[in-house]
């Protein structure tokens, strides 16, 4: 008993406390501000137009954004070799150079400068400005899973992803406080944000301990805490969803934006608070199991001591274990522990990876291209005077999608259910939103898939990092993750390519005057049910695949979820035991 209350006096007090908030606080703000490839229709007409390039050239510099997520893994190997902050501040270093050198494209170019810049550079710039996002997201992964431990992790990860969604509604509050009518002030906020809220979040993270995540909390304290600022993001959607498309006057403009300021600023209150009044961290919740000290346990163990108690932990893993080793395909070679750490080589070999692979590459991404083709949806339609509306609708339903992935934590002592099973059902309403759009192509099925799909989609971008550092190590997620998401550049060429080829054969060769510009450009032009009907038919069969291969993820994954389970309450009843000195 005595081992207990030394290290429970040796928690490292308020300090502590104080840094692992004021490092989620910092991951929110870089989240917020650095999802820079949410506004590439914003200035993608002026950058076309600049460049004197083809719709066709300008889809593929699109496509190279998401290109730049398949080298990804190379922040993780960055990590294994160079310090957190190092890391933040080259993510901006390549997001300045990236977003600069389009700046310059734009802005000088246009000016009339008898400069041609080839194509092939145009495309590499496009590619790094998608790197440097994989490494912002890199780095508040780590951050998160080296500040909180196991029984909190997840609900950080989550809140921080979840902002990344809003990253387009901020970007538009400070285009129409600067100059809302120039295009190329986005590109200039892409390269100057992302690299000032590094810099402002760099003491956080300088003070940011890798031991934080053995803290002592105390959950219920913990989970309180959370809810405040789950509810605080959630008033935050709502406030850029109400005023972020509005197009007002340039004193209004900036009022919106402050108070945006100050909803991004607010959470501030709770490290403040941490470091001002100490919460009693070292009394272990009696609800809540005592050890939160090994950062490698899987998110929803709440005790992983190596030592066993009792046969029931050894007959659930024999149970495991015989369930796993059945001859069926579906059970071979399954997870049989939650947190076990996965190389690459071994990553790769794992059949649950490619059923998880397949299921995010099958689903989420899907909706990420529908998004990207939301536009010529709704010309196709008719429905342009309602583009705007509908944007709205996916970037909001998004973002409270990302919130949603929280709650297989905050329900975690009420509901047991394994967090691919929660993969699963979020993976539902997305086929049955492409057949909708195709059943019925009107506005109002329109509005109601797009709603479905960004639910959808934004619940499964956020729960992924939980799931792959819960299938297949904390400690290796730099790495792991960026290697899943290779998914979203091949999606978002291959479903692309579908579109553009059932728009294309259904399509005429017209010639369109951007009201903006006034640049007339010759292109195909496809009106009505007939342009998106057969792609509507196929991403749905193809999101159905990706939803049975969730399905098999859930049972193939469910006995070590079940294991980890009767591990937490057999370790939380033996603490129990020896705290009331029964033997």
């Amino acid at each position: 008993m005595m081992e207990v209350v030394g290290r429970r006096g040796g928690g490292g007090g308020g300090s502590g406390e104080w840094r692992r908030w004021a490092v989620l606080v910092a991951t929110v703000w870089i989240q917020a501000l650095t999802g820079t490839n949410f506004d590439f229709s914003a200035y993608s007409s002026a950058l076309k137009s600049s460049l004197g390039i083809s719709q066709e050239a300008l889809n593929y510099l699109a496509t190279a954004s998401d290109l730049g997520k398949a080298f990804g893994w190379s922040s993780g190997l960055a990590l294994l070799y160079l310090p957190l902050h190092a890391v933040l501040l080259l993510s901006a270093a390549l997001g300045l150079a990236a977003y600069a050198a389009q700046y310059y494209f734009i802005l000088f170019l246009r000016a009339g400068a008898a400069i041609t810049v080839p194509y092939p550079l145009v495309f590499l710039v496009c590619l790094i400005a998608g790197l440097s996002i994989c490494w912002f997201n890199t780095v508040c992964f780590v951050l998160c899973i080296r500040s909180f431990s196991a029984d909190n992790r997840s609900l950080a990860l989550s809140l921080s992803i979840s902002f990344n969604g809003l990253s387009a509604a901020f970007y538009t509050l400070f285009a129409n406080a600067l100059s809302p009518f120039t295009p190329s002030v986005y590109l200039l906020l892409n390269a100057m944000l992302p690299l000032a809220v590094s810099i402002l979040a760099l003491p956080a993270i300088l003070l940011c301990n890798p031991h934080d995540s053995h803290l002592h909390g105390v959950p219920k304290h913990d989970r309180r805490v959370f809810l405040g600022l789950y509810i605080l993001a959630f008033i935050t959607g709502i406030y850029l969803v109400i005023f972020g498309s509005f197009t007002t006057t340039s004193s209004t403009a900036c009022t919106i934006l402050t108070g945006a300021i100050v909803l991004l600023a607010l959470p501030l209150i709770v490290p403040a608070s941490s470091s001002c009044s100490h919460v009693d961290t070292h009394d272990p919740d009696p609800e809540s199991p005592a050890n939160h000290d090994d950062p490698q346990r899987p998110l929803l163990l709440s005790n992983n001591h190596q030592t066993e108690s009792g046969g029931t932990v050894r007959k659930t893993g024999e149970y495991q274990q015989q369930d796993c080793c059945c001859g069926t395909i579906l059970e071979k070679g399954c997870v049989k522990m939650l947190g076990e750490e996965h190389s690459a080589k071994k990553l790769i070999q794992c059949v649950d990876f490619w059923l998880y692979y397949t299921a995010y590459f099958c689903g989420a991404t899907v909706g990420l291209v529908y998004s990207n083709n939301l536009g010529q949806i709704a010309q196709s339609l008719h429905q342009q005077s309602r583009l705007t509306m509908l944007l709205a609708v996916y970037s909001s339903c998004s973002f409270f999608g990302r919130l949603l992935s929280a709650l297989p934590d905050f329900l975690n002592r009420k509901v047991s259910f394994a967090r691919t099973g929660w993969l699963a059902a979020a993976l539902l309403p997305m086929p049955m939103a492409f057949f909708l759009m195709w059943k019925w192509q009107d506005g109002s099925a329109l509005v109601a898939g797009t709603a479905l799909i960004g639910l959808s989609s934004g619940f499964i971008f956020a729960a992924a990092v939980s799931v792959t550092s819960e299938l297949f190590g904390p400690n290796s997620i730099g790495v792991n993750h960026n290697i899943l998401i290779t998914n979203i550049p091949l999606g978002s060429l291959l479903y692309g390519q579908i579109a553009a080829l059932v728009y294309d054969a259904n399509g005429q060769r017209m010639t369109v005057t951007d009201s903006r510009t006034g640049i007339a450009d010759t292109m195909v032009v496809c009106m009505g049910a007939k342009c998106y009907s057969t792609t509507f038919f196929v991403w749905g069969c193809i999101t159905f695949v990706g939803l049975v291969s969730s399905i098999a993820l859930f049972l193939r994954t469910r006995p070590a979820y079940i294991a980890a389970a009767s591990q937490s309450s057999c370790k939380h009843l033996n603490h129990v035991q020896v705290d009331r000195g029964t033997p």
